[in-house]
């Protein structure tokens, strides 16, 4: 049995080294790692990137140029939880760029890969026993596209 940590890979058509650029150049705990490019053997051209190697945040993954048969959707996201508001603006303006923002914390960027951009403090509500404060936080959520942590919190509090 692997007791090594497991890797994310994300399939890109051709742009695996381009969204791996973008991604470490966004968080900033993060690096470039290999690029391993494809041989004679293909399927991809010879000596054209075939996988990018990079870490966000401790996270590893690894970009795939696997062609254009398979794409992105809203069943997988990566969830990037938040200390403020500040870091909620950041995250959020950086990977919208050249994308779409959705709904409850929830944006497409520009490779269509989803992105949950949530406050910390967001799970500490909806985990409160107290069920009618959980509900408030839920419902101010519910009509929220990016996060809005004062409106969160009054919701939270109101009785």
């Amino acid at each position: 049995m692997t007791d090594k940590p497991f890797i994310t890979c994300l399939w890109f058509d051709t742009q695996a080294e381009e969204a791996a650029t973008f991604y470490t150049g966004i968080f900033k705990n993060s690096e470039l790692g290999r690029v391993h490019r494809y041989t004679q053997a293909g399927p991809g051209p010879e000596g054209s990137v075939m996988l990018v190697e990079f870490e966000l945040n401790g996270q590893k993954f690894s970009a795939l140029n696997g062609g254009p048969q398979h794409t992105f959707n809203e069943a997988v996201s990566i969830v990037v939880t938040c200390a403020d508001q500040a870091e909620v603006d950041y995250y959020w303006a950086n990977l919208v760029e050249g994308g779409q923002e959705v709904a409850c914390g929830w944006l497409k960027d520009r490779y269509g890969l989803r992105w949950q951009i949530v406050p910390a403090v967001f799970f500490e509500m909806i985990a409160d026993p107290d069920a009618g404060k959980a509900a408030r936080a839920t419902c101010a959520m519910l009509g929220m596209t990016k996060f809005d942590i004062v409106a969160l919190e009054q919701a939270y509090s109101d009785a």
